[in-house]
């Protein structure tokens, strides 16, 4: 209304006089209104810190107390904490749970709805994972064998579709991320350290009778994890499933639930994973791993019962394997 008036000072025939009593008046209603919604809003403001402060203080606060596994995990991070990184050398990088991303093609299907229906489209994948730790280094790790190595044992082959196992299909940014920018010199994976979520806790599956599952779980995050991080560091170096890697890219992984560790290896040796240039393609990924492992027995009163020497001994070799060029007569030894 008061815009309407303002622009109809023509119409109505006010005097200078009265448009700008009409000016003053309506600047100060404005600032009433303005002082009004600011006194309220304050008001609002600390009656909502007060409650919840009466909220969020208990009369007698006590801390939250870590589980078995936050535990654990809390002893492993001291056992292999930052200073010892520098059994790697200069030229490494530590991430803590930054994101790892990789997408690709694999495999055909036909469209059965919408408008593209009855069309032949490849089969889209997407990992979005988030290890524990990383460490990144600015050379690669050497290769464990040769790029178009043979592997003398039959691989069975998968044609079932993800969507029937179940994995159900669902919309993802596509995305392709080692846990830096592409002009980050540290673009080479050295190892993964991952945190088994309490769902797929090894006394769980045990009550469920799933006792063949545990390694099973151990197996499918190392592999997942380990080939979407060589995957994606493949392609920040330009390669493709047009243009397939020259060189293998190898990464480790520790998975542990806090208490049992398991141990993997992983060597990318192709990306040619699309439907037309899988055709003629004999090279494999291949990934080596161990069974699981507990680094101790038990925790009585903060006090570690049990401890297993190799547990700590393999994490130690796996900080200690670097790129050729850097490796000394003694690690070679």
């Amino acid at each position: 209304m008061c815009t309407f008036l303002e622009s109809s000072y023509d119409f109505i025939k006010l005097s200078p006089e009265e448009k700008e009593d009409m000016r003053h008046g309506k600047m100060v209603t404005q600032m009433h209104g303005r002082k009004k919604r600011q006194r309220g809003q304050e008001a609002l403001w600390k009656n909502s810190q007060t409650s919840s402060l009466k909220r969020r203080t208990p009369p007698h606060p006590t801390p939250p107390r870590p589980s078995r596994s936050q535990q654990s995990w809390d002893l492993e991070a001291c056992l292999i904490g930052g200073q010892d990184l520098d059994l790697l050398g200069d030229g490494v990088m530590e991430d803590c749970k930054r994101p790892v991303h990789f997408y690709w093609w694999r495999g055909e299907e036909i469209i059965v709805h919408g408008h593209r229906k009855g069309r032949v489209d490849a089969v889209r994948y997407q990992i979005n994972d988030t290890p524990h730790n990383q460490i990144r280094m600015s050379k690669q790790l050497p290769e464990f064998v040769p790029l178009d190595y043979s592997v003398p044992i039959e691989i069975p082959v998968m044609n079932c579709k993800p969507d029937k196992l179940p994995l159900f299909k669902r919309q993802y940014e596509n995305a392709i991320f080692i846990g830096s920018r592409t002009a980050d010199p540290y673009c080479y994976g050295h190892t993964q350290f991952h945190l088994l979520p309490e769902k797929l806790n090894r006394e769980r599956l045990l009550r469920q009778n799933c006792a063949d599952q545990i390694e099973v779980v151990y197996r499918a995050n190392a592999i997942a994890s380990l080939f979407a991080w060589t995957g994606a560091q493949a392609m920040y170096q330009g390669f493709w499933s047009e243009a397939d890697v020259t060189r293998p890219f190898v990464s480790q992984a520790v998975i542990t639930d806090g208490r049992y560790f398991s141990f993997f290896c992983y060597q990318l040796n192709t990306l040619a994973l699309t439907a037309q240039a899988d055709q003629n393609n004999s090279r494999k990924n291949i990934c080596w791993g161990t069974q699981s492992k507990p680094l101790y027995e038990t925790i009585e009163d903060n006090d570690v019962k049990g401890f297993n020497d190799d547990v700590l001994l393999q994490i130690v070799h796996f900080l200690l394997n670097r790129p050729k060029e850097d490796k000394s007569p003694l690690l070679e030894k």
